[in-house]
């Protein structure tokens, strides 16, 4: 039976899931009694996942004071599908000339999106570079451009959620309005550039005993990090009948 515990060091704090069997992970414990899941509990707990995965790209590659940007087109413009791709692909090779002539790698991540009257628009993190509002709005030929920065509270949670949102019933009859099916899947997935880091935890395999000392006791932390006892979560996923212990721990101020 495997106990483990994976960490993700991510810039200024790490993650913790820690996976066993039974209560304490002791020898003999069993797991619970495992739950077939429905498509739905399925469905959630793939979009669980991916908000984790989006959250924690987002955490190892931007920061405070990035750059969350809407571009978009004049109201009423109807484009096919692969002309939006087109005027995005000519965006980015402005903008990274643009970088690169300021001494700065572009980073993005990137989402398409039909709005309720069908308005084409296009969200893009991107990291920050001098005037960087200014050179991005010059960039986008098609319309204007909204701006806001980037706020790290929650851990980028809300950010992560709307990149990998699935559309509603009501927003898929909207879209439906507006962009053949074959094409409605564009606007439901995100892209990203290339040199993005991507997190990948640190896997450790625990003895019986060191978990249950790990569930009694409570996690300590890395010296000179604090652990968010907030973040601590232990219960047994009902589906796979393991046990686990999530928690993340931040580094101290001067740490």
């Amino acid at each position: 039976m495997a106990f483990w515990k994976d960490v993700f060091r991510l810039p200024g704090s790490n993650e913790y899931e820690i996976k066993f069997a039974g209560n304490y992970g002791a020898k003999g414990e069993k797991r619970a009694l495992r739950v077939k899941p429905t498509p739905e509990q399925i469905r959630k707990q793939n979009q669980r996942n991916r908000e984790k995965k989006m959250r924690r790209l987002i955490k190892a590659n931007f920061s405070e004071g990035d750059i969350w940007a809407t571009l978009k087109y004049p109201a009423g413009t109807r484009k096919e599908t692969d002309e939006v791709k087109k005027d995005i692909r000519k965006f980015l090779e402005k903008v990274r000339k643009l970088y690169k002539d300021s001494g700065t790698e572009l980073k993005f991540i990137l989402r398409m999106e039909i709005g309720a009257r069908g308005g084409i628009h296009i969200h893009i993190l991107m990291n920050r570079m001098k005037d960087v509002d200014l050179k991005i709005q010059k960039a986008w030929k098609q319309g204007r451009v909204n701006f806001s920065n980037v706020y790290s509270a929650g851990g980028y949670q809300a950010l992560a959620e709307y990149i990998v949102k699935e559309p509603d019933t009501q927003s898929i009859r909207q879209m439906a309005l507006f962009v053949p099916e074959e094409e409605q899947k564009e606007y439901c997935k995100y892209s990203t550039s290339r040199n993005l880091i991507r997190p990948v935890p640190e896997r450790t395999v625990y003895a019986h005993r060191t978990v249950r000392k790990l569930v009694e006791e409570g996690p300590t932390p890395t010296p000179g990090y604090y652990i968010d006892r907030d973040s601590i979560v232990y219960g047994v996923n009902r589906f796979t009948g393991m046990s686990y212990l999530y928690y993340t721990e931040y580094e101290l101020d001067g740490g």
